[in-house]
């Protein structure tokens, strides 16, 4: 018996959960101190926002919302990696990432809020908007990636899929996809644990998801979600080989969901409460906090203050969303096609006729 094929699977942390920076090798942005302070302000920022969310579902205010507590990290990270001119392909939490890239706060809110109008949202209008159904985003990303290619243009389209969107046939359909055809693209794997109710035990035997990307002969690699600078430094080097035409690459970025899925779940019915405050020890916030004090850019003046900007800005968000003008029912046509097959558009026709009778 000889052996044809072996692996490695190589693990990146730059940042402890105690703040310390290790490693041989420490990477430019470690020490961006400008970028790195803007980056937390943002994490700031897109927890408060999760919180007031949360607050205005269970207030009846909002539709059911899914929270992005703990992946403040790996979620900005992939935004603030990317160029304007990259393709970013969501699934349904990534909002750091958004809104790095320059989507609105109030936007996300009109989203959960059913109305689409917040999926035409600020930003690259060439991003797609999120995706509900698990995983069908990965393959929308290879699509876009293969158009680069056959355009010979240098962006990159980047695609998030959770532990347990990692076992669909979608999600190992676009590796396979992106290795035959070279594609230049970077497939994030957020492994938050739990899969809803699943843990991520019984999503898999394998060691780790990374290595679902080597069966698909594609460079994989494991890194630290919660470590900002690890997961950046990550998808830097993976979208450079993206540009410079050497394909594909799969990450998984180790995190933990610390709230329910959605607000349409009670994650306290199937996941230890102790695991759940184990988890919070090594959340992204407190540790990049922990780094900017200790090299001297960040004191508690300075917090206090973020915290009371953040404020602000959310409830500037929050009535913007309140105030938003109310739809009509032929409203809901127009964001389903680019034109309008004949029998929806007499729909449409007869809904405002509908309309403005009731009105009249």
């Amino acid at each position: 018996m000889t052996t044809v094929a072996s692996f490695n699977i190589d693990y990146l942390q730059y940042l402890t959960p105690n703040g310390d920076l290790v490693g041989d090798k420490k990477p430019k942005v470690a020490t961006d101190f400008e970028h790195l302070k803007s980056i937390y302000e943002l994490m700031v920022l897109t927890r408060t926002f999760d919180a007031k969310a949360v607050a205005l579902q269970r207030t009846g205010k909002l539709g059911t919302y899914a929270s992005s507590l703990g992946h403040e990290a790996v979620h900005i990270a992939m935004g603030a990696a990317m160029q304007e001119a990259d393709v970013f392909a969501p699934m349904y939490r990534e909002y750091g990432a958004q809104f790095y890239r320059g989507v609105k706060l109030s936007e996300v809110l009109l989203y959960w809020g059913g109305d689409e109008r917040g999926s035409n949202f600020s930003g690259p209008q060439h991003d797609f908007p999120w995706c509900v159904p698990i995983a069908t985003q990965c393959t929308h990303a290879a699509g876009a990636a293969l158009a680069f290619k056959l355009r010979g243009e240098k962006r990159a389209a980047v695609s998030v899929v959770g532990d347990g969107g990692s076992s669909k046939g979608d999600f190992l359909e676009a590796i396979n996809a992106a290795s035959a055809f070279q594609l230049p693209m970077v497939m994030m794997i957020v492994n938050n644990q739990w899969a809803i109710s699943v843990p991520r035990k019984k999503q898999s035997q394998g060691r780790t998801l990374a290595q679902k990307g080597l069966a698909g002969g594609l460079p994989s690699i494991q890194v630290d979600g919660n470590d900002y600078i690890a997961v950046y430094t990550a998808v830097k080097a993976a979208l450079k080989r993206a540009y410079e035409g050497k394909g594909a690459s799969v990450i998984e970025a180790i995190t933990y969901r610390l709230s329910d899925h959605t607000t349409a779940d009670d994650a306290s019915r199937y996941r230890p409460d102790d695991e759940v405050e184990n988890a919070k020890q090594f959340e992204p916030i407190k540790r990049m906090r922990k780094y900017l004090t200790s090299q001297g850019q960040w004191n508690e003046q300075l917090e206090n203050q973020l915290i009371n900007t953040c404020k602000v800005d959310v409830d500037a968000a929050v009535e913007e969303y309140q105030n938003a003008s109310d739809l009509s029912v032929a409203d809901m046509f127009d964001h389903m096609y680019e034109e309008l097959p004949h029998d929806l558009a007499e729909q449409k026709a007869y809904a405002q006729a509908m309309e403005e009778k009731s009105n009249g």
